[in-house]
C-alpha cells in the first residue's frame, strides 16, 4: 500500500474523525470529565462574552440619561443596578470573568491534548518499527523524523485550534447573529451574514492560494533537512573527497528554494490581513450607518450604537484570528495527513492471526527451494536449498552480488520469500510471532553501528534486563573487557553517533558481547570481519569460534580464510548453490571456490610484500618525520574518533 495521496485528499471533518479516538479515550475517564467540562466553560465563556456589549449599552444609556438632566428612577435595587459606576464595574467584572474561564478552559483541556500528541506519536513511531526493511531503505532517515516531528505538532496545533479557538468563535458568531435579529431587526441580521460570508469566502479562496506557496516552502524544508542529515552522517566521506563545497552548495541550493518560497508567504499574508481588514470594515461602517439613521428616527439609543460597535469589534478579534486559524488548520491538516499516511501504511512483513511462538529444541535451520527478488525483474535467490544441522557451523561463500548477505534478511523475516520455505526445527517461520523468531537469532553484522550512548548501554542492548556483572562477563568473552578498563570512564563511556569514537574492531567485540549476553540457540555472522586489518581479524574470528561453538551458526563470508573450519561450505553465484562440501573438497574439485582461495591467497600474498617494503622503508625515513623527542612525549591523538587501542599501535 502506498503512502497517503496530497494532502489535499484530507479534510478538516476526516482528520478530526481520525483523531477523535484519542481526544475522547475510552479507557481515560478522567479525559472524559476534562472534555466535558471544557465543553461548559466554553460555552458559559461565550455567554459572558457576549453580555458585555450590553453592559457597556446599559452604562452609555445611563450617562446620557444623566447628561440630558432626565429624572432618576426611584431609589431601590433598580436605581442601584442601573447606576453608571454599577453598570461599568460589571462591564469589567465581565471582562474578567472571560479571561478567568477561557484560562480555565484551556488549562483543563490542555492534557486532553497532550494526551492525544503522545499517543499518535508513539503509535506512528512504533509503526514506523514495524514497516519493513524496504520502506526504511527507500525514505531518507532525516525526513522522516521531520514527518514525525511535523506530525506531532500539527496534532497539538489542530486539538489547540479546533477546539479552544474555532468551536467558540463559531458559537460566539452564532450568538451576535441571534442577538442582531432579537435584539435588533432582520436587516442587521443580513449585515452580519452578508460580511461573513464575504470575509469567509476571501479568506478560503486567499488561504488556497498560500496553502500551495506553504507547501512548497516545506518541501524545500524537508529537502534541505534531509541534505544536511545525509552530509553530516557522512562527515568522514565528505572529508576524504574535500567535498565540503560542494556539500554546502548543495544545501543551499535546497535553502534558496525554501527562502523564495519564504518571501511569498509573508507577501501572501500581508495581502490577506489587508482584504480581511477592509471586508469587515465595510461590514462594520453599514450597521454603524444604519443604526445611526434608526437614531435619528428614534427607533434606537445612543447606547444601541455603542453596543454595535463593541459588540462586533469583539468579534472581530477571533475573526482575524480566524484567518490564521484556516492557514494554521490546514497546515496541520497536511502534516498530519503525512502521519496518517505513516500509519495507513500496511507492513510489508506481518504475523499471520493464528501465528504461534517459535519453540526451538534442537536449531536446526533449513531452506527448501528459496527463490526471492527484490525486484521482480530480476530474481536473486533461485530456488537454493541447504541445512545448516543443530550445533553446526555452515558457511555461505561467493563472489559480490551472489546474494549472500540477502540469505541472513530472510532469516530474519526483514523479507518473505517468494518461493519455497525456510524452517528452524521444521517450523515455517512465517507461520511463528516475528518477535518469538529474533529472539532466538543473534547476529553480528558486517557494519556494526552502535547507539550514540555508552558501552555499557550498546552491550546491554543484547539483553535489557541483563545485571552489570553478566555484561562485564560478556565483554571479558568477547575480548574488550580489558580495554573498556583502560578507558577513563571505564563502562559508562560514550561512544558517539554510530559508534564512530571506536575503530572498527571495537565496535565488532561490543557487537559480539552484545550477542554473547542474548545467548541465541542460532547465530548469523554476516561477513563480520571482511573489513578489519588482518591482526584484528584473527582476534574476532577467535572470538566468534568460541561464540558460535555449540550453536547453530550460518556463516556469511567475503575472506574464505575465516571458513576453512566450517562443518560445511556453501557456494552460491548467480543467486544459485553451484557447490558444497568442506574447505579441503572443495579445494580438491578446483571449480570456483579454489578460484577464489587462490586469488584470495595472491591478493594476500602482495599485501604482506607491500607491509615488508614498508617495514624496511619506516626506520630510514622515521627520524626525519618525527623528531625523536617528540616522538617520546606526544600523547594518545586527541580525535575522539581514533580509540586508545589505534592510538597505541
Amino acid at each position: 500500500m502506498k503512502d497517503a495521496g496530497p494532502a489535499n485528499k484530507a479534510t478538516l471533518l476526516s482528520t478530526i474523525v481520525g483523531l477523535w479516538p484519542h481526544m475522547w479515550p475510552g479507557s481515560r475517564p478522567d479525559l472524559k470529565r476534562r472534555v466535558f467540562f471544557a465543553f461548559i466553560l466554553l460555552v458559559l465563556g461565550k455567554l459572558v462574552t457576549v453580555l458585555m456589549p450590553f453592559t457597556f449599552k446599559w452604562a452609555t444609556d445611563s450617562l446620557v440619561t444623566l447628561s440630558e438632566g432626565k429624572p432618576v428612577p426611584a431609589a431601590g435595587w433598580f436605581a442601584i443596578a442601573s447606576a453608571p459606576i454599577v453598570l461599568v464595574l460589571l462591564y469589567g467584572g465581565a471582562r474578567i470573568g472571560v479571561a478567568l474561564i477561557t484560562q480555565l478552559r484551556d488549562g483543563l483541556f490542555a492534557k486532553v491534548a497532550l494526551h492525544a500528541v503522545r499517543r499518535l506519536a508513539q503509535l506512528t513511531f512504533d509503526h514506523m518499527h514495524a514497516l519493513s526493511l524496504r520502506f526504511h531503505l527507500e525514505r531518507k532517515t532525516g525526513g522522516l523524523t521531520r514527518v514525525l516531528e511535523r506530525g506531532r505538532n500539527g496534532i497539538e496545533e489542530l486539538v489547540r485550534l479546533v477546539v479552544l479557538q474555532l468551536a467558540p468563535t463559531i458559537f460566539e458568531l452564532g450568538l451576535v447573529i441571534s442577538i442582531m435579529l432579537l435584539a435588533f431587526d432582520w436587516r442587521y441580521a443580513i449585515i452580519v451574514i452578508v460580511t461573513m460570508i464575504a470575509f469567509m469566502a476571501y479568506t478560503y479562496r486567499a488561504t488556497e492560494w498560500r496553502i500551495k506557496i506553504r507547501k512548497t516552502m516545506n518541501e524545500s524544508d524537508t529537502d534541505a533537512t534531509a541534505k544536511a542529515v545525509d552530509s553530516l552522517i557522512n562527515f568522514e566521506t565528505v572529508k576524504y573527497f574535500g567535498a565540503e563545497k560542494r556539500e554546502s552548495e548543495r544545501y543551499d541550493r535546497s535553502i534558496a528554494k525554501y527562502e523564495k518560497a519564504g518571501v511569498q508567504t509573508y507577501t501572501s499574508l500581508a495581502i490577506l490581513n489587508a482584504g480581511q481588514a477592509t471586508i469587515f470594515t465595510l461590514g462594520l461602517t453599514v450597521m454603524m450607518a444604519l443604526c445611526v439613521f434608526d437614531i435619528q428616527a428614534g427607533r434606537r439609543t445612543v447606547g444601541d450604537f455603542v453596543m454595535i460597535n463593541a459588540m462586533l469589534i469583539q468579534l472581530y478579534i477571533p475573526l482575524n484570528f480566524m484567518g490564521m486559524l484556516y492557514r494554521e488548520i490546514k497546515q496541520a491538516i497536511i502534516d498530519i495527513e503525512h502521519m496518517f499516511g505513516i500509519l495507513n501504511r500496511n507492513p510489508e512483513i506481518k504475523d499471520s492471526p493464528d501465528a504461534k511462538p517459535l519453540v526451538v529444541r534442537e536449531g536446526t535451520l533449513r531452506f527448501e527451494g528459496v527463490r526471492f527478488s527484490y525486484d521482480p525483474e530480476r530474481e536473486i535467490l533461485k530456488g537454493i536449498s541447504f541445512e545448516v544441522p543443530a550445533g553446526h557451523t555452515v558457511a555461505i561463500v561467493g563472489p559480490s552480488g551472489a546474494g549472500k548477505s540477502t540469505i541472513s534478511r530472510l532469516i530474519y523475516r526483514f523479507y518473505d520469500v517468494a518461493g519455497g520455505r525456510i524452517s528452524i526445527d521444521g517450523q515455517d517461520i512465517r507461520d511463528v510471532k516475528q518477535e518469538s523468531l529474533r529472539a532466538v537469532i543473534g547476529m553480528v553484522p558486517q557494519d556494526t553501528v552502535l547507539f550514540n550512548d555508552t558501552i555499557r548501554y550498546n552491550i546491554r542492548y543484547g539483553r535489557w534486563n541483563a545485571s552489570d556483572e553478566e555484561i562485564e562477563r560478556a565483554a571479558e568473552l568477547a575480548q574488550i573487557d580489558g580495554f573498556i578498563k583502560l578507558l577513563p570512564q571505564g563502562y559508562q563511556t560514550e561512544v558517539g553517533e554510530r559508534g564512530l569514537k571506536l575503530s572498527g574492531g571495537e565496535k565488532q567485540r561490543v557487537a559480539i558481547a552484545r550477542t554473547i549476553l542474548k545467548g541465541p540457540p542460532i547465530l548469523l555472522l554476516d561477513e563480520a570481519t571482511s573489513a578489519l586489518d588482518s591482526y584484528t581479524e584473527k582476534e574476532i574470528q577467535d572470538a566468534l569460534e568460541r561464540v558460535a561453538r555449540g550453536r547453530t551458526t550460518l556463516v556469511i563470508a567475503h575472506r574464505l580464510s575465516t571458513v576453512i573450519n566450517a562443518d560445511n561450505i556453501v557456494v552460491l553465484e548467480a543467486g544459485q548453490i553451484v557447490e558444497r562440501g568442506t574447505h579441503d573438497e572443495l579445494l580438491a574439485k578446483g571449480g570456483l571456490y579454489a578460484g577464489m582461495w587462490n586469488r584470495q591467497r595472491e591478493a594476500d600474498a602482495a599485501r604482506e610484500k607491500l607491509r615488508e617494503v614498508a617495514d624496511e622503508l619506516t626506520p630510514r625515513e622515521k627520524p626525519n618525520a618525527v623528531p625523536p623527542t617528540v616522538a617520546k612525549s606526544e600523547p594518545a591523538p586527541a580525535d575522539p574518533s581514533v580509540s586508545k587501542v589505534e592510538a597505541a599501535e
